[in-house]
């Protein structure tokens, strides 16, 4: 993959001490994007009638973290990606994204560019509340280009679970078995080492 990334969890912000700046732009963008992520899963847990409180005790500070991106320009863009296709690891993640563009995501079997909006934020369910969900929610696969000339830079926000949190679909009969966090992790390790790309939810159907 033709990238590189920063990864932090939100208390860890605060002990930028030697990077001011950026720890002013990071923590700026936490403090505009948590409120809307507690909205948007108040929403999405009602129209499943799940409990707020399931979110309340799984996820915090201590367990959202964001990723910083940057895609550098690259010689050779017909041949290499910028991130692998993938479903993201959380219950959603918000992504800014700046004027280049470079983020598919996979409709009816075709990668469709997502134009950058500066006044647009982007919103992915992930694996976790697709399983949660039962599927009523779909995960989004979704990479990212190379390309020759210019870089790209991005920012996203993980709104995922501590890992002993238990996954388990809402209604029945059920998609998926019950899993928690730690478990989901470990399998998404396992087969990146195995078969070099993750796998995902089909380990976990019944």
């Amino acid at each position: 993959m033709w990238s590189e990334a920063l990864h932090m969890f939100l208390p860890d912000i605060a002990n930028m001490d030697q990077h001011t700046n950026l720890r002013s732009s990071v923590d700026g963008f936490v403090r505009a994007v948590s409120p809307l992520a507690e909205s948007l899963v108040q929403i999405l847990a009602e129209e499943l009638n799940i409990k707020f409180s399931y979110f309340q005790h799984n996820c915090s500070a201590n367990t959202c973290y964001l990723r910083l991106n940057r895609y550098p320009t690259c010689p050779f863009p017909s041949k290499i990606v910028g991130l692998l296709p993938h479903e993201d690891p959380s219950f959603f993640t918000i992504v800014h994204q700046d004027h280049i563009e470079g983020l598919q995501l996979m409709k009816d079997g075709n990668w469709i560019s997502v134009k950058p909006n500066s006044q647009a934020l982007i919103v992915n369910i992930g694996d976790l509340f697709r399983a949660l969900s039962n599927g009523v929610y779909t995960s989004v696969k979704h990479r990212v280009i190379a390309a020759e000339k210019v870089e790209r830079f991005s920012v996203a926000f993980f709104y995922g679970p501590s890992i002993d949190a238990v996954i388990e679909s809402y209604a029945t009969p059920p998609l998926y078995r019950k899993f928690t966090f730690g478990e989901y992790q470990e399998q998404t390790m396992k087969d990146l080492k195995e078969a070099g790309e993750k796998v995902g939810l089909s380990r976990f159907l019944l």
